[in-house]
C-alpha cells in the first residue's frame, strides 16, 4: 500500500476532522486524524497492521507496546501479523507504564506502536518504560507520521504508512484562538 491509498482510507472513514484542536502535545491544529475511525474496522485495522508489519517482518518482535488508547488497537493488529503478543501502557498518576498484570523480560524485542505521530511524546515514554524493564526497543511502527520532521525516537527505527503536513501551533500563537474559533479536545489525555 503506498501513502496516497493510505490516506485514501482515511477519507473514507471520514477519520480527517477540520476545525480548531488542542492535542495531546498541548498543541493546536485545524485539522485532526481521529484514527479511531479507521481501526474502528476490523478488516481495515487488520490490512493497515499488516502493511506496517511488513517494515519489520525480518526482525524478531516478541511483544508489541502501544500507549493508551490510540495505540491499543494497532498494537494488537501489528502482534497478530508479527505472531508476537501486544500489550499497552498507560497512565497512572501521570507517569507511562505497565499496569493490569503487563510485564517485559529483559531482552525481550519490542516494537512500539501508535496511530499518529506528531511530537512523539507518548512514544518517548513508552520506550522509557520498555527500557526501564530491561527491554530491547527494535523499532517504532505509526500508520501516520504527522510530526513534519524527524521524529525524536534516536537512532531507533521508525516507520509509518503516510507522512502528511498538517500546520500546529503554539497555544500563543494559534490564529484559530485569535478567530475565536471554538476549540475541541479529542483526544484521550486530559
Amino acid at each position: 500500500m503506498n501513502p496516497k491509498q493510505i490516506l485514501q482510507i482515511f477519507k473514507r472513514k471520514d477519520a480527517l476532522l477540520e476545525g480548531h484542536f488542542i492535542l495531546s502535545s498541548g498543541l493546536h491544529s485545524g485539522q485532526y486524524l481521529q484514527c479511531a475511525k479507521v481501526l474502528e474496522d476490523p478488516k481495515a485495522s487488520a490490512r493497515l497492521a499488516r502493511a506496517l508489519a511488513a517494515n519489520f517482518g525480518k526482525r524478531r518482535v516478541d511483544t508489541v507496546v502501544g500507549p493508551a488508547m490510540g495505540g491499543i488497537i494497532l498494537a494488537y493488529e501489528l502482534a497478530r501479523a508479527l505472531g508476537a503478543r501486544a500489550l499497552f501502557a498507560e497512565r497512572a498518576n501521570g507517569k507511562m507504564c505497565l499496569r493490569r498484570g503487563f510485564s517485559l523480560k529483559a531482552q525481550e524485542k519490542v516494537l512500539v506502536a501508535e496511530d499518529v505521530i506528531t511530537t512523539g511524546g507518548s512514544v518517548k515514554e513508552v520506550i522509557e518504560v520498555v527500557q526501564a524493564c530491561g527491554a530491547t526497543v527494535i523499532g517504532v511502527a505509526a500508520l501516520i507520521d504527522r510530526s513534519g520532521r524527524k521524529p525524536p525516537f534516536g537512532k531507533i527505527r521508525f516507520k509509518s504508512l503516510a507522512k502528511i503536513d498538517i500546520k500546529t501551533y503554539r497555544p500563543e500563537d494559534c490564529p484559530l484562538c485569535r478567530q475565536g474559533l471554538g476549540l475541541i479536545k479529542p483526544g484521550s489525555r486530559k
